[in-house]
This record gives C-alpha cells, sequence and structure tokens, in this order.
C-alpha cells in the first residue's frame, strides 16, 4: 500500500523545524506514579538508547469531538521532548466527521499522516496497518479518546531506556465505570495466569516499542490486547510503567460484553500460537499418546477375557471404546505430523536468523551482523 523508508532520518520537514530546530519547550516535573510492580519478561541486558525519531499510531473510531484537543496535547508534549515525530492516525470506519477534521489537522500541521479503512476492521488491523507505514525508531501507540495523557510519553521512553524493546502502560487508577474495570481485573488476572507474563493491563493502548518489536509481531483479529504477551514469546524484554489515565469527556466506548467474550477466546488462540507454533507435535502428540495408550490396554485386557477367560466380548461397549480411543489416538497424532510439516516449510522458507538474535559475534559475509549488542 505504501512503502516504508527503511533507514530514515528526517520524518517529515515540518516535524524537523518543529521538534529540532525550534527551542524545545521544558517538559513539566511530573511526580513517578508507583512503579513497584514494573515488570520485565527475561533478565535484563544491554540495549542501545531509545533514541531518534517516534511514529505515534492512534487508531480512531467516530471521535471526532476528542481530535483537536488530543492534537494540541500532543503536540505540546513531542516539542518538549524535542525529536523529529509523525503522528499516525489511522480511521477504521468512521461515520461522523473524525475523516474531515483529520484532513484539516494536516494541512495545518504536516507532520501528520492517516490512514482510512473502507469500513471498521477493528483495532488489531488498524494497529498492523500503522506500524506497516510507521517511520519512526520508537513506535507509541494510544487510544484517541483522551483518557491517554500524552505528558507521559517522557516518562515512558525514559523507562523502555532502562533496558526493554517494549513498555506497556497500566492505568493504575483508571478512570471507568465499575462494569468496564471488573470484566478487564477478571481478565487481566486470567491472562497472567496462562501467559505467565506478569502484566496488570494488557488491555491498555498506550504503549512504546523498539521497532525491532513491531516489525517482528503479528496482528490480526483482535490480537493487539496480546501485544507484551506475543514480544515476550519473541524473546524481547516487556515491562509495565503506571500512567494516568483521565475519565471520557467526549463519545462513548465502542467496547462491550463482546470484548470480554472476544478476549478470552483470543487468549486460547494466544496460548497455542507462543507455546505450541514451533511444536505442534507437542499439543497433539500428549492426547495421542493417552488415547492410544488407553485404548491398547482396553484392548488387551478383552483379549485375555476372550483367550484365557473365554468371555464373549463382541457385544462388550469396551470393545467400542478401544476402537475409538486407537483411531482418535492415531488421528492426534496425524494432526501433529501434519502441523510438523507447516512448522517446517515455514521454518525453511524464512530462515532468518536474525529475527532470533540479539546479538552477534563475528560474524561475516553479504549481511553486514551487529558486532555487538544490538
Amino acid at each position: 500500500m505504501i512503502e516504508r523508508t527503511a533507514h530514515m532520518t528526517n520524518l517529515t520537514a515540518s516535524s524537523q523545524t518543529i521538534a529540532a530546530g525550534a527551542p524545545a519547550a521544558t517538559l513539566p516535573a511530573t511526580k513517578p506514579l508507583d512503579e513497584s510492580a514494573a515488570f520485565a519478561s527475561v533478565a535484563l541486558a544491554d540495549l542501545p538508547p531509545a533514541e531518534g525519531p517516534l511514529s505515534l499510531v492512534i487508531p480512531v473510531m467516530n471521535e471526532e469531538g476528542n481530535l483537536r484537543e488530543l492534537h494540541s496535547r500532543l503536540t505540546t508534549s513531542l516539542q518538549a521532548i524535542g525529536r523529529p515525530y509523525e503522528i499516525l492516525f489511522i480511521d477504521d470506519g468512521s461515520t461522523d466527521g473524525t475523516w474531515a477534521l483529520i484532513e484539516a489537522l494536516r494541512k495545518e500541521d504536516p507532520s501528520i499522516v492517516a490512514l482510512r479503512h473502507r469500513r471498521n476492521f477493528g483495532k488489531a488491523t488498524a494497529l498492523a496497518n500503522g506500524f506497516s507505514v510507521a517511520r519512526g525508531d520508537l513506535v507509541i501507540t494510544m487510544d484517541g479518546d483522551l483518557q491517554d495523557d500524552p505528558a507521559e510519553i517522557y516518562r515512558m521512553i525514559d523507562y523502555l531506556n532502562e533496558g526493554y524493546d517494549l513498555v506497556s502502560g497500566w492505568k493504575q487508577n483508571r478512570q471507568d465505570p465499575w462494569g468496564k474495570t471488573a470484566p478487564s481485573r477478571l481478565f487481566n488476572w486470567t491472562v497472567r495466569r496462562v501467559t505467565g507474563v506478569q502484566l496488570h493491563d494488557f488491555n491498555c493502548g498506550f504503549k512504546i516499542y523498539r521497532r525491532d518489536v513491531t516489525d517482528t509481531i503479528r496482528l490480526y483479529g483482535e490480537l493487539h490486547r496480546f501485544t507484551p504477551v506475543l514480544a515476550a514469546a519473541e524473546g524481547f524484554r516487556v515491562a509495565e510503567l503506571p500512567v494516568r489515565h483521565h475519565p471520557r469527556t467526549w463519545g462513548s466506548s465502542k467496547y462491550g460484553i463482546k470484548r470480554l467474550i472476544k478476549g478470552f477466546l483470543d487468549l486460547i488462540t494466544v496460548f497455542f500460537l507462543t507455546n505450541y507454533r514451533q511444536r505442534p507435535m507437542h499439543l497433539f502428540g500428549l492426547p495421542g499418546i493417552l488415547a492410544v495408550g488407553i485404548g491398547v490396554l482396553i484392548g488387551l485386557k478383552l483379549t485375555f477375557d476372550r483367550l484365557v477367560q473365554d468371555q464373549q466380548i463382541g457385544t462388550r461397549p469396551l470393545l467400542m471404546l478401544a476402537v475409538l480411543l486407537v483411531v482418535v489416538g492415531t488421528q492426534f497424532f496425524a494432526l501433529g505430523l501434519l502441523g510438523e510439516f507447516l512448522a517446517n516449510g515455514r521454518n525453511a522458507a524464512k530462515n532468518d536468523p536474525e529475527r532470533y538474535l540479539r546479538s552477534a559475534l563475528g560474524v561475516t559475509g553479504e549481511r553486514h551482523w551487529p558486532t555487538g549488542t544490538v
């Protein structure tokens, strides 16, 4: 759709002028929130400083009344940080004046970039499309409802520099009604138990990523809630930072009880993708072994009854159960083998070890590998 510049030094001429040419404003002093629960998915190691241009990726749908104020707050915070930046709006099928307002803002501020979907495809698709065209070295996602505070971006960049690849916001004092917070707590508790990624708030859309993360993880369906889980499964360092959260002052929430149901269904998908994507036989082999083993034991028992005790077994339900278990177990093995063929073909086609490595020493060849930690 749109080709992204591979190695970019400036996002746009206007953003460079705003962020670098003009004197940076002084960031307001903010008292850090309680960071005692910040979590790293794996042990820390050295990473390069989180420097370079910023890309703000903001999916919106029917947020006409919030965007102008959001743009004003973002501009204030981003100018204070003093880096080149772009603000990327993805209009995910708005039916109000959201797109017209984005066009008007673009005329005022060339650092704004925008995509418009033909219809509502969902937040995961919006983020995936945003990641594909974002040009910054650091990618920040947030919602367009003014509940996320742009002033927190500076703290998130600073925290990323402590050695993380992804920092997820935690709405520690969430300004939402009980009907949204209670199901969210249940969902977050379940995700922690199932995935082992110990974050408090997977639903928070306010996150900052190093570019490697957004280039690696795949988003589709409703998987946007699980970007920390997907990133941790790829070996990236994931952390959490409490951020300020504001009550919604205009518009209505786009999520209801369906979000909770979809979230639990997607959790099953993520669990199997992150645990068995590269070893499907481990998923299907265990039930296959159990089914065939139990079927064989029952068959041996029936054989003993027929040959030694001279009992009739042709009409016994156990005989049907034994046959059924052996057939089902064989099918599980077949599914596991098919999965292994698919996984093997996928790995052979890519053959890209750089995707899995954080550093390399002494590697030579046509491709210029890093000589130290990357």
